[in-house]
């Protein structure tokens, strides 16, 4: 559906959606409960994150927001269902890197066009991911490992958390911009992979900073860069990709609100200043951090731009490493 509607009708679908429809009625918004739609299943990061959010956009919105939860095919179950809602701010969707970046690569067919058919509201975070190797593989850098690679190629695997995740993602930039030849092993969830990589079954991964930290400050692996444009609060100690010799090197997991293309510009901007001021608030803050999240709080252009050149990148990621899913 990208390729055929394409990246210029993007900025025509955010006109319209700040726009709105006439009969919105923006002046009383909200005036009921506001259903929060997240793509994964309870108690994931993506959940915890939005319950935190949601709890505090309680206060700011005066309303209740309802967290509902609709699993399935990396995220593009919600976003069908945010789609078909009603433009009036009633209907949100927690949308991450998947769903309004790499998705529209990675399936042959979606319902929904991420550029046109979302109004973006902020960009609420972004989590580093951190490349992890076994402590028995040798190398302290990553330097060292690209010339373990270069020497060994496609004899080392990395580990992923699944076909088309961000783990995946990350290390088929890492294979397309060090120039090296290695492996991937996709497997079903994060902590199969890591008790792998732990045993020495598989030699790197970009895992999460939540996931990676506890092994990393255990001992069991080492932390080699991290995948944030600046160094993470968490690990400051850990270089950054692009520190370590690779330009242009930025893979992280960042989640942010949108609506339904053409909800009025009046509620998107409500919303926007209520989801920053809920993110501005020191518990909330608090609660992100220890998910290690970087609470970001964009304005709406803002997160639309990101949103477009996030697509750029990863599209041609995904087509130069002919990654496919449906």
């Amino acid at each position: 559906m990208l390729a055929r509607r394409g990246l210029a009708g993007f900025a025509i679908a955010a006109a319209i959606g700040l726009r709105g429809v006439p009969d919105a009625r923006a002046d009383t918004y909200p005036s009921k409960p506001v259903r929060l739609l997240v793509a994964f299943p309870p108690g994931g990061p993506s959940d915890v994150l939005a319950r935190i959010v949601g709890q505090q956009l309680n206060a700011e919105l005066g309303q209740s927001v309802i967290v509902d939860n609709r699993p399935g095919a990396g995220g593009n179950v919600a976003a069908e269902i945010a789609v078909k809602q009603a433009p009036d701010g009633y209907a949100l969707l927690l949308a991450n890197n998947s769903i309004l970046a790499a998705n529209a690569f990675l399936y042959k067919r979606l319902s929904f066009d991420p550029l046109t058919d979302f109004a973006p509201v902020t960009l609420i975070g972004r989590q580093p991911n951190i490349l992890v190797v076994s402590p028995s593989l040798g190398v302290g850098s990553v330097a060292q490992l690209i010339a373990l690679a270069k020497a060994r190629p496609g004899q080392l695997n990395f580990a992923s958390s699944g076909n088309g995740t961000a783990a995946h993602l990350a290390g088929e930039l890492f294979r397309l911009r060090a120039g090296i030849d290695i492996v991937h092993v996709a497997y079903p969830g994060v902590a199969p992979a890591l008790t792998d990589l732990i045993s020495d079954q598989v030699q790197m991964m970009f895992a999460t900073s939540v996931a990676a930290i506890p092994f990393m400050k255990g001992g069991t692996l080492r932390g080699l860069a991290v995948t944030t444009a600046q160094r993470s609060s968490a690990m400051p100690d850990l270089p950054t990709m692009m520190e370590a010799g690779l330009p242009d090197f930025e893979a992280t997991t960042w989640h942010g609100l949108v609506a339904p293309a053409r909800t009025p510009a009046p509620i998107v901007t409500q919303l926007n200043t209520a989801t920053i001021d809920a993110l501005h608030q020191p518990d909330v803050a608090r609660r992100l951090t220890g998910l290690g999240v970087d609470v970001v709080g964009s304005t709406p252009e803002e997160f639309a731009t990101y949103i477009k050149s996030e697509s750029i990148k990863w599209g041609d990621v995904i087509k130069r490493a002919g990654v496919h899913i449906g």
